[in-house]
Formats: structure tokens, C-alpha cells, sequence
């Protein structure tokens, strides 16, 4: 299939270091139906115009918007695309940039002839559903758990999880068998504190759950990142994570490393 006509393509180099172009261009001769797959982005929010996120945005069907009613009965007033645990109201966006970045890189729009292209967006069907419970002053995890069992309840099977801190929680560690249970995939963090994991558990990393994939970062020489956490027991795989392009808060695009 080639590369996209993305024009910051080439100063994607996590994306081609993982030869994403071999893996579309395999996909192109299998020709799979794409299975529709919702995302939920549990991180700051994510900015939900965006020229290479708002195509792909999830829209939740069984909610009116701006009507001030519950009418999917689930517990949330006006989750049109997602919800805000950390100011409690129906509208994820994006205040601090990070989830949106994180976005971008999941499945921005490829093709587009705009920006960047995210790993799933050739030959997949992918709507992002943005869960914010991170603001300026952190978050709770407590709001981290409402966030996964919503992404769980309203169907999305995979989580991206780029945050970390606190101890170990029993209603975390619930809502993930939980999750597990319901086939739903959770992708962490290692985190960014050069930390042995295994010796010293960050969460939610160090989660014993089966459906958790705790990721370290690599640079582009392909080396362990400075900052990165590590730990054979703990950490399952380490991906590009150093000077990363991806979409950014509220336009535009910039490199974060994590």
C-alpha cells in the first residue's frame, strides 16, 4: 500500500522502527474485515475537533445531546463521546494535551493528506472514547476505576492507560479482573522514573491482572529510554516512547517522550 500521504510521516520514526508499513502492506493482501473496536482513552480528555482525531471520535448511541437527561440509564447525563470523571459532567475535552497525544498515536486519521497517522487506522475501524479523569492538579484513582468500568460497561475493549502513581488498589484491582473477564484489554505504562518495577511496584503496572500490558519506552537508537521503568516480571514489552510526533491540545501537534 506504500506510506500515507500524511505529510509529517517521516518524522514518525516509532511507526516505522515497529514496520508498520509491512504490517499494512500484509493486511492489504489478507484483505480482513475490519471489526468495529471502541478505544477508551483514560487520561486528561482528548481534543475532540481535532483535524486528525474527530473522524474517529465514538459516539454513543443511546444518548441525546445537551438534553440534561440519563437516557441510556447508565448512570451518566449527556455521555454523548465519553465522560469527565474529574469535573463530573459529560464533556471529555481535552484541558492539558496528553490524552489527546496519546490519541493520536492510538488512531489519528490516516491518509487524510493532513498531520499524522495513528497505529490503527489502515484496514481497522476504530472510534476512540475519551475518558477524562486527569486535570491540572492530577487525579484520583478512584476516578481511574469509574473510568474503566465505564469504558468496560459502554464497550470498549481496549484502554490506554498513560499515567501511573499511588499505591495499590483493591477497587482497582477489582475493576481489572472485571475487566478481564469482559475480554477487555488494559495497556499501562511503565512509567517515566527509571524505577525497577519489580522491586519497587509502580501502579498500575504492577498489577497482577492477566489482560494488563505494562509498556516500557525505547528511543530511536533502540535502546531502553533513560527515564523509563523496567522489570522482567512486571513490564511486558517496551515500544517507542522518546520524541514522539502524535496530534496535540487544542490544534496542532507536538513531540512528548514517555
Amino acid at each position: 500500500t506504500g506510506a500515507p500521504n500524511d505529510p509529517r510521516w517521516d518524522e514518525l520514526w516509532g511507526l516505522r522502527r515497529v514496520r508498520l508499513e509491512a504490517a499494512w502492506d500484509r493486511l492489504a493482501r489478507l484483505q480482513p474485515a475490519p471489526r468495529p473496536t471502541i478505544v477508551a482513552v483514560i487520561d486528561t480528555g482528548m481534543a475532540m475537533n481535532h483535524e486528525d482525531l474527530r473522524d474517529v471520535l465514538w459516539t454513543n448511541p443511546g444518548e441525546i445531546p445537551g438534553n440534561g437527561v440519563d437516557d441510556d440509564g447508565n448512570g451518566y447525563v449527556d455521555d454523548v463521546h465519553g465522560f469527565d470523571f474529574y469535573d463530573g459532567d459529560g464533556d471529555p475535552e481535552d484541558a492539558e494535551g496528553h490524552g489527546t497525544h496519546c490519541a493520536g498515536t492510538v488512531a489519528g486519521v490516516g491518509d487524510n493528506g493532513v498531520g499524522v497517522i495513528g497505529v490503527a487506522s489502515r484496514y481497522a475501524s476504530i472510534r476512540l472514547m475519551p475518558l477524562r479523569f486527569l486535570g491540572p492538579d492530577g487525579g484520583f484513582i478512584s476516578d481511574a476505576v469509574l473510568a474503566l468500568e465505564y469504558a468496560v460497561t459502554m464497550g470498549a475493549t481496549i484502554s490506554s492507560n498513560s499515567w501511573g502513581g499511588g499505591g495499590h488498589s483493591f477497587a482497582m484491582a477489582a475493576a481489572l479482573a472485571t475487566a478481564h473477564e469482559a475480554g477487555h484489554l488494559f495497556v499501562v505504562a511503565a512509567g517515566n522514573e527509571a524505577n525497577d518495577n519489580d522491586a519497587n511496584p509502580s501502579f498500575p503496572c504492577a498489577y497482577d491482572a492477566p489482560s494488563t500490558v505494562c509498556v516500557a519506552a525505547t528511543t530511536a537508537s533502540d535502546t531502553m529510554a533513560s527515564y523509563s521503568n523496567y522489570g522482567p516480571r512486571s513490564v511486558d514489552i517496551a515500544a517507542p516512547g522518546s520524541e514522539i510526533l502524535s496530534t496535540w491540545w487544542p490544534s496542532g501537534y507536538a513531540r512528548l517522550s514517555g
